[in-house]
């Protein structure tokens, strides 16, 4: 992403309307249910670090695109997501850098690959290239690739009960979002700009509303994740249009919170606007009208780009803190009936 906060809010481009209304209806009337404490109680103990350890094992490396860090990495998460038997795409494409003609492959993970609509969560995989430095990009972005994957795995049981819903979740770790050489509309965000002009080229009819629709219009909302998991990690609302879904966080962590279920009395989703946001791999989507939610942590902080963004600048803690607020959007989002958790509840006799 490029570190200039832009000052006006981006106007989007109109690709494609096609006579969506009823669609866009649907999903903008969506209605998201609020989980009881116990329910709350039940996700947060769902925490498995152990997990993302082993992700970070295995994914925090330089992983540069067209070297053989790059590639293994990419064979990691697609492995991990078959492995937890969800449906597995790779957007594959050749596309021109400073550094020559290279491959570059979005890995797309699908719970119900025929939803009629998605609730995307989204991160990039690949680590920005330096001469003269050891980059690994543990919260660029490393460490919200690790979140993703701990999100399905430890929630396998709650998100397979809806595996056949007509709301779905879909992941997507994108690859290219780094610069080259410098940040500009050519050298950067390589992987986002090719899949949403695949989406948007993508047609069907939707089962929901019987209108030709275009892939990107499916999307409910797309979340996207990056410079998550050091100590200072802060969200802000930087988008009108899903305002009230990041409110909806910064709720569920304040409901966390007063139920003693974080470590710690630290703030990262902020009640504080700043519109327009950052450049990174939503743009592209931003600009075909797809909803976005961008949870960046801002500012950047003074690791971000250098060779201390590795594995020490990882708090723990905060990123398992986060881990229990997206588990607990995720389920209320897709209207998950969570189990609540039996050992907090009064047996009958006491009452």
């Amino acid at each position: 992403m490029i570190s200039t906060i832009l000052k006006s809010l981006i106007v989007a481009t109109v690709f494609f309307e096609g006579n969506c209304n009823q669609l866009k209806k649907i999903q903008m009337s969506h209605q998201s249910t609020q989980l009881s404490e116990n329910a709350m109680r039940y996700l947060s103990k769902l925490s498995n670090v152990k997990y993302t350890n082993e992700v970070l094992d295995n994914i925090l490396i330089p992983r540069v695109v067209g070297t053989s860090g790059h590639k293994k990495v990419f064979e990691y998460i697609k492995k991990e997501l078959k492995n937890l038997d969800w449906n597995v795409e790779v957007d594959e494409f050749e596309d021109d850098t400073p550094k020559g003609r290279l491959i570059f492959k979005n890995i797309i993970a699908t719970l119900n690959p025929n939803a009629d609509r998605y609730l995307v969560l989204s991160c990039h995989y690949d680590s920005k290239y330096f001469e003269d430095i050891v980059f690994v990009g543990a919260i660029d972005s490393a460490v919200p690739c690790a979140m993703m994957l701990n999100l399905i795995k430890v929630m396998d049981k709650e998100l397979k009960s809806v595996q056949s819903n007509s709301l779905s979740l879909k992941l997507i770790f994108f690859d290219g979002e780094e610069a080259f050489v410098e940040w500009g509309p050519k050298d950067s965000i390589y992987g986002a700009r090719h899949l949403a002009q695949v989406y948007q080229n993508k047609i069907e009819t939707s089962r929901a509303s019987g209108e030709r629709i275009n892939e990107n219009q499916k999307i409910d909302m797309l979340i996207l994740l990056d410079l998550i998991g050091h100590k200072a990690t802060r969200f802000l609302s930087t988008s009108r249009e899903t305002e009230n879904w990041y409110l909806r966080l910064a709720n569920i962590e304040t409901r966390l919170g007063n139920l003693s279920l974080l470590e710690g009395s630290q703030t990262h989703f902020v009640k504080r606007r700043q519109y327009g946001g950052v450049e990174d791999d939503h743009i592209p989507f931003l600009q075909r009208n797809v909803p976005i939610l961008h949870l960046i942590s801002i500012p950047f902080g003074s690791i971000w780009h250098t060779e201390y963004d590795n594995r020490d600048a990882i708090e723990m803690s905060v990123v398992e803190n986060i881990n229990k607020v997206l588990r607990i959007f995720v389920a209320e989002y897709l209207n998950i009936n969570v189990e609540e958790d039996e050992s907090e509840t009064i047996p009958d006799k006491e009452l």
